[in-house]
Parts: C-alpha cells; sequence; structure tokens
C-alpha cells in the first residue's frame, strides 16, 4: 500500500513540475539561431540622467523576419520597482543551436551566460551599484553619472575585471556555470522588461543600421541616455543624423495604422462638409424666389383695401335701426 501511494506521488509531482521545466526550456530556446551572434561591442556609457534609474547593457537580438542580428542599445531605465535589479539577456549554445534567454527584473541580479556586458556587468555577479534605504547607491567606479542631480555614490574597486567580448556562452564563448548565488535569484520573483525596454528593442530592430550584416558588430546607436533620448555612437558622440532619422521612422513605424485611420477620418469629414455646402448653395436660389415673391404678395394685398369696406357696412348698419334706432358702433360720436 505504501508503494502504491509512493508510486502516486511521485507521478504527481512530476506532472506539477514537468510543465514548469517545459516552460523554462520553452521561454529560454523560444528565439534560436544557427550562427553565432557578434562580439559584444566596445563603447561608452553615457552619464545616468535621473536619479534613481539603472543602467541595461545592450545586447544582440534576432530578428526572424530579416534573418539578422541586431544591437540593442543600453540605456538608462527606471526599474519596475523600487529594490529590483536588471539581470541581462544572454545567448546560449545547444544542440546545434544558438538560444536565446530574456533578461528580467528581480532582487538580485542571476545568471547571464557569463557574458561580460561591461559597466558593472562582468559576467559574474553585478558591482554597478545597490540599494539602500530605498535609494540606489551608484558605483561611479564603473557607472558614469550626472553628479549635479545624482549624489548617493560611492566608489568601490574592489571586482574581477573581464576583458574578453564573448557574445554566448558554450563552446567557443563562456564557460560560466550558474553559481549557488545565481540558483537562488532563479527562485526571486521576476518582472518582465519594461514598456521603455520594448520601446528601445523594437526602435533598434527597425533601424537597419543596427543590423549586424550591415554594421559588421558596429552599431551606429551603441548606447542612449534614456528612452526616446540622445542616441550615441560607440565613443559617446551624438548619432549622425541619418541614424536619428532611421530610428524616429522605426518608433513610428506602429503609429502608421492610427495615422491613417485619423487621415482616413478627416477626409470623409471633409467630404461631409463639401456635401453639406453644396445642398446650403442649392437652397439659396429657392429662398432667393421666396424672397422676390413676397413683393408680388404684397402688391395683392394692398390690391385688396379691406378697411375701405368698412364704412359702407357701418353705413348699411346704420340705415336698418335696432333697438329704437342707436347705431352699433358708434362709440360716442357725435355728428
Amino acid at each position: 500500500m505504501k508503494t502504491i501511494i509512493k508510486s502516486i506521488l511521485l507521478v504527481t509531482g512530476l506532472a506539477i513540475v514537468a510543465p514548469c521545466t517545459y516552460a523554462q526550456i520553452s521561454v529560454g530556446i523560444g528565439i534560436r539561431a544557427r550562427i553565432a551572434p557578434p562580439a559584444i561591442p566596445v563603447y561608452v556609457q553615457p552619464e545616468c540622467p535621473v536619479d534613481g534609474y539603472i543602467w541595461t547593457p545592450g545586447y544582440w537580438a534576432w530578428s526572424n523576419d530579416d534573418n539578422d542580428y541586431y544591437w540593442v542599445p543600453g540605456v538608462w531605465v527606471a526599474p519596475p520597482d523600487p529594490g529590483y535589479l536588471w539581470t541581462p539577456p544572454y545567448w546560449a549554445y545547444n544542440d546545434g543551436y544558438y538560444g536565446y534567454y530574456p533578461g528580467y527584473w528581480g532582487l538580485h541580479v542571476g545568471y547571464y551566460g557569463g557574458i561580460n556586458y561591461g559597466f558593472g556587468y562582468g559576467g559574474i555577479g553585478f558591482y554597478g551599484g545597490m540599494w539602500s534605504g530605498g535609494r540606489f547607491r551608484y558605483n561611479t567606479a564603473v557607472w558614469r553619472v550626472n553628479s549635479r542631480v545624482i549624489h548617493n555614490t560611492y566608489v568601490n574597486n574592489n571586482f574581477v575585471r573581464n576583458n574578453n567580448h564573448y557574445s554566448f556562452n558554450g563552446p567557443g564563448g563562456s564557460n560560466a556555470r550558474p553559481s549557488r548565488e545565481d540558483a537562488l535569484a532563479a527562485h526571486d520573483h521576476h518582472i518582465q522588461a519594461t514598456r521603455n525596454q520594448v520601446a528601445v528593442q523594437h526602435s533598434a530592430m527597425s533601424n537597419r543600421n543596427q543590423r549586424a550584416s550591415i554594421n559588421h558588430g558596429r552599431p551606429s546607436v551603441s548606447s542612449m541616455n534614456r528612452a526616446n533620448g540622445t542616441r550615441l555612437g560607440a565613443e559617446g558622440h551624438v548619432a549622425p543624423a541619418a541614424t536619428r532619422t532611421a530610428n524616429r521612422m522605426g518608433a513610428n513605424h506602429n503609429s502608421a495604422p492610427q495615422r491613417n485611420a485619423q487621415i482616413q477620418h478627416n477626409q470623409q469629414n471633409i467630404g461631409a462638409r463639401h456635401q453639406a455646402q453644396q445642398q446650403r448653395m442649392q437652397a439659396r436660389p429657392q429662398a432667393q424666389q421666396r424672397m422676390q415673391s413676397r413683393p408680388q404678395m404684397q402688391q395683392h394685398m394692398q390690391a385688396r383695401p379691406q378697411q375701405q369696406a368698412r364704412p359702407q357696412m357701418q353705413q348699411h348698419m346704420q340705415a336698418r335701426p335696432m333697438g329704437g334706432g342707436r347705431p352699433m358702433g358708434g362709440g360716442g360720436h357725435r355728428r
């Protein structure tokens, strides 16, 4: 009997665990590519513009439509809640494919494939700053900040410097494995990328200059000081105007259907107003004809002197004395 109960519990446990395992795998290999992503480019980090913003490093993403990698710029963004840190996405080689593992927000920085993204994300752990008393403290040894805006800083150079530029985990790339701390962080409550992060990714995907086949691993826009903010090249200078225009076109691409609907709506309104104006113009000659017929009616009314008939009626009534010969309607008139 005990054996049967244990077997039932084991099967039940597998039924519960199996969907979770499948979900984790499906998320990890939801995006796959047969070629490795380019090396992580070297670029200058812009200064943090707002107190409390967190740096999310740039990374290579894959477009199935273009069959190409494209660079998503590093950007300063607001975390979803105070106390949350960003774990970057990473690529890992497995069974002939390079699978993409998306980033997430959590109370601790977890495993990100051992990829050296720089700026506090050296492949293992995180040393860009820390939360303290509900505020984020910036380690200016690795993060650049606007000192006129941000004052809660410190300096900590006690970290392992990593100079490789591997873009994936696996043979030919990083061989880092999850640590005990990474395993604990995996059980944190995770929040997906924010709306601003998704907007930056969509803008990069629509900008052909961000594609690896075009920029050969040196994207035109390496970083941004904030979402919809200044776009910067590898040296920290403002990106060329052509690149900024391409990004604006990509950002406006999603709003094109709304603009087309608005244009169609405006055209319908213009057509309705034009039709109403034509109806008013057609109605004006009829109104003018009615106005012109009024003098004829007035002349006809003048040709019927009704008031002149009253004296004859009075004379006729006076010729028929009633009630002692008193005239009707005479009032106090005296002759």
